[in-house]
């Protein structure tokens, strides 16, 4: 029978680690050494003979028939040896251990002095000897730790494990152990839970090794290979059984530590997952507060119920000024944070191979917008709408005050009138009287007439107010009713006195020429007075300078007229002077009094001192009138200086960042740099804003409607203010999420650059995104050879709320995911086999064994909806597994 030489190193390739003490056939082992090599090798062999239902008892006769000896083999390596011989003979045992003999050479193991012969005929030594051979090839010769292997490997290993604990110094596999701390050790680092090392002391041996040999097979499922009695009592302790023990260890805690990384990985996939459930979460929420507060604000801005008075109109456009400058700006700082919140989000869901996000019925980023579009659209012209309204009230207010004083006048005027037409005088006058009476109700009739442009006039004012829908109108409608029939009862009995006086009018022989005269003249000079007198003290409101130089102009003019109506009064004095010296020189008996007319030279002289004394004033109020309208000037220029710098200003700004944003200068870094210093530059540029809100708000509280030197609005000004934040804001942001991708995918800097020059080629429009037929285009010029329906695919890819455009930042995200490597599969896969072992699934218990517990419970709640192995309730195979972790993708 031949024999085999155990050597397990011979300078071969394939040999796997150095001889240390070579087995002699004439030598003895040492009595302590062989019982501890016994009780560890045989403890080592039946820790794998117990998964085939077998053991050994005594480990030369055991192996004799080579039996047990095949069985080892098969259940330590996992495959098949040669068919064994049945029969008992010796034989049927030499063939039986040869064909183990020559499976172990097959795996590189070079055999040194040792036959079948010997182990047939139970040789202790070298059927330990060859045990040892076994537990090198297949225990200790692929244990390998930075690139140590074999024995240096798992010494390392030991020392690296055990160097954070006090009194361990784990040098070589025989007296570092004896204090049975290093063992303890390894136990405490891997489960601390297990041993108190705290308690643990070096002089203490006994206690130390039994404590770790008793937790290693209870709690490790590690069988007790050695004795602490053996240990402690030996001088130097077997180094192979030493060996054989650690060894033990070393795949026990390997394995847990697989498991381990499986789970981390696990673990941090799951941690992804429930961050961006966050973010859709807070996206949901400030959607849905921000499409709130719009859906409460529009029917207020769209509330054109107009107020009764000034005061309340003026309280209207303050609560909008507060709108504008206090409520609408952090609004417009949400929307601007909700869009990059929701880029953010779909960009992380694409670097983590999640389906792209996509927010609940009504709350996308285009419903917010459109919302926000609608609340602009209310918003546009209430501004307008609540200075026509002051307009309005302003020109109400004055014309209401202009009738109160116009039908003050006439009902002055009329007071009496009634009484005196009604009198009946004349029937008992003399003849002379009733001439006096017949001219005075003829001076009377002119004077009514000369009263209708008043009654006109009033009604007019009337009717104006009637149309502008003042709020007092029944009042005004009443009143001007009032005058409009005594008007009219006035002239009914105008006429019915004339008819009465010229039935009588035959009885009348004298009349006063002279005193006819007076009344005559006086009666129009009178009411030319009392109508100067009238637009002397009549208000005015004007809104421009030229206005004010018109009412002065029309001053002047008056003025000019004083001196011939000065001559005028020196005329009709001059009557009255003549008539009261004929009534002096004849004595004639007129009672004291013009028959005529009840104007007299003291009336005429005290309404001539009233406009003489009116005109001064009128000419302070134009003046002063006039100086308002300048300041008013001035804050027209100040503001339109201001508004021509601060217009043309955005302007720039918004398209030198839409070219910044398109443009390949530099990398995205330095893009990303120059846009923040851009940003800002515009911040700082804030204080003008503010100044030109302030000069903004002292014209319009100085009543000013238009203004003339500039095209720019304070609307058009804010309007492009937010736009400018917004637009640097959002650009930053996409610059952000392109570094993010191109970090994420390993995009070089050149890459990036081809990326943009075929992006900024296809953007036809040169808007920054491309339509779906210009990608198209481009991808075909890229070498893409698709049909409709795969090019709808791609579309549902860089464009997932059907907007119909591609943005760069999707474009190089399918361009990057088209060209990237990825070993997202790969990982799924490994992470499955160390979690499931040898099955081809995974329970939840063990789920729950290797997570977190809150890790787990949300792992196995995203696994719920799939369907494991069907024998097996609550199991998961891999394409379920992966789904869950992963959702719908390549995998």
């Amino acid at each position: 029978m031949p024999t085999f030489d155990m050597d397990p190193y011979d300078g071969d390739e394939n040999n796997y680690m150095p001889q240390e003490d070579d087995w002699d056939r004439d030598m003895l082992l040492d009595p302590a050494w062989e019982k501890q090599q016994r009780k560890t090798f045989t403890a080592w062999c039946n820790s794998h003979l117990r998964k085939a239902g077998t053991q050994i008892e005594n480990i030369e006769e055991d192996f004799r028939d080579g039996l047990k000896l095949m069985l080892l083999l098969e259940v330590i390596s996992g495959e098949r040896l040669a068919k064994p011989e049945r029969g008992k003979m010796r034989v049927h045992k030499i063939s039986n251990v040869n064909k183990a003999l020559h499976y172990i050479t097959s795996k590189g193991v070079k055999l040194v002095s040792i036959g079948a012969e010997e182990i047939v005929d139970g040789n202790a030594k070298m059927t330990l000897g060859m045990i040892w051979t076994i537990i090198l090839r297949f225990a200790i010769q692929d244990i390998s730790v930075e690139e140590t292997s074999a024995k240096e490997g798992l010494l390392l290993w030991c020392q690296r494990k055990t160097a954070p604990y006090k009194n361990v110094n784990i040098q070589n596999f025989h007296i570092s152990w004896k204090d049975g701390l290093g063992f303890c050790a390894l136990i405490h680092r891997h489960r601390p839970e297990l041993i108190d090392y705290g308690k643990l002391r070096k002089d203490d041996p006994m206690t130390n090794l039994n404590t770790a040999f008793d937790v290693a097979e209870k709690y490790l499922d590690i069988p007790k290979m050695l004795d602490a009695e053996d240990i402690v009592g030996t001088a130097r302790p077997d180094e192979k059984a030493i060996m054989t023990y650690v060894s033990s260890f070393y795949h026990a805690f390997s394995g847990a530590q697989k498991a381990e990384t499986a789970a981390n990985r696990i673990c941090k996939v799951l941690a992804v997952n429930q961050e961006n459930e966050q973010l859709m979460e807070d996206y949901e929420k400030l959607a849905s507060d921000l499409l709130e507060w719009i859906r409460r604000t529009i029917p207020w801005l769209e509330n054109r119920a107009p107020e009764n008075t000034m005061q309340a109109m003026q309280q209207k456009l303050e609560d909008f000024r507060d709108y504008r400058r206090q409520h609408k700006p952090p609004k417009v700082q949400e929307k601007c944070q909700l869009e990059i919140n929701f880029n953010t989000l779909q960009t992380k869901l694409r670097l983590s191979n999640r389906p792209a996000f996509m927010p609940s019925e009504g709350k996308m980023v285009s419903d917010v917008s459109n919302a926000w579009g609608g609340l602009e659209g209310a918003e546009k012209g209430y501004e307008e709408w609540l200075l026509n309204e002051i307009r309005r009230l302003e020109r109400l207010d004055h014309l209401a005050e202009k009738f109160r004083q116009k039908a003050a006048i006439h009902e002055t005027w009329t007071e009496g009138k009634e009484v005196m037409l009604q009198a009946r005088d004349f029937e008992t006058a003399s003849l002379s009287e009733i001439k006096a009476l017949l001219k005075k109700h003829e001076a009377f009739e002119s004077d009514l007439a000369a009263h209708q442009d008043r009654v006109e006039q009033i009604a007019a004012i009337a009717q104006e107010l009637n149309e502008l829908d003042y709020y007092d109108s029944p009042s005004v409608n009443a009143r001007c009713q009032n005058i409009c029939d005594q008007w009219d009862a006035l002239g009914a009995l105008t006429q019915k006195r004339n008819e009465a006086l010229q039935r009588t009018e035959k009885l009348l022989e004298t009349i006063d020429q002279l005193y006819l005269e007076f009344a005559k003249r006086a009666a129009p000079f009178n009411n030319w007075m009392e109508g100067a007198m009238e637009d002397l003290q009549d208000t005015f409101i004007v809104h421009t300078i030229e206005e004010i130089q018109g009412l002065s102009t029309a001053h002047e003019q008056f003025k000019a007229t004083l001196p011939e109506a000065d001559k005028e009064r020196g005329a009709i004095l001059g009557i009255h002077n003549e008539i009261s010296k004929i009534v002096a020189t004849y004595h004639v008996n007129m009672a004291g009094s013009n028959p005529y007319t009840t104007i007299n030279p003291q009336d005429i002289n005290a309404k001539w001192d009233k406009v003489r004394h009116l005109v001064p004033q009128r000419d302070q109020a134009l003046i002063e009138e006039h100086a308002r309208q300048q300041n008013n000037e001035r804050l027209r220029r100040q503001f339109a200086n201001q508004a021509n710098v601060i217009g043309p200003w955005i302007q720039t700004k918004m398209e030198e960042i839409g070219r910044i944003s398109i443009e390949m200068h530099g990398t995205l870094e330095d893009q990303l740099t120059h846009l923040r210093q851009y940003e800002k530059n515009i911040v700082n540029y804030k204080p003008k804003i503010d100044q030109l809100e302030g000069d903004h708000q002292l014209i319009q509280e100085a009543l000013i409607f238009d203004n003339k030197h500039t095209n720019y609005t304070m609307e058009h000004i804010r309007v492009g203010w937010e736009q400018l934040l917004t637009t640097i804001a959002r650009t930053i942001n996409e610059i952000e999420n392109q570094i993010l991708t191109r970090d994420a995918k390993g995009i070089s800097q050149d890459q990036m650059n081809e990326f943009r020059a075929s992006f900024n080629h296809f953007d036809r429009k040169k808007t920054g995104m491309m339509e779906a037929e210009d990608f198209k285009t481009c991808l075909i010029s890229l070498g893409y050879n698709m049909g409709e329906a795969e090019f709808s695919r791609i579309m549902s890819i860089v464009d997932p709320n059907r907007v119909g455009v591609v943005t760069f930042q999707a474009f190089i995200d399918f361009m990057s995911r088209e060209t990237a490597d990825t070993d997202t599969a790969d990982q799924v896969m490994a992470s499955f086999k160390v979690l499931a072992g040898d099955k081809n699934y995974i329970l939840a218990d063990e789920l729950r064994r290797e997570l977190p517990p809150d890790q787990a419970e949300y792992c196995i709640a995203r696994m719920a909806p799939y369907a494991g192995p069907d024998a097996i309730p609550g199991a998961l195979d891999y394409m379920s597994f992966s789904t869950a972790l992963y959702g719908e993708s390549d995998l």
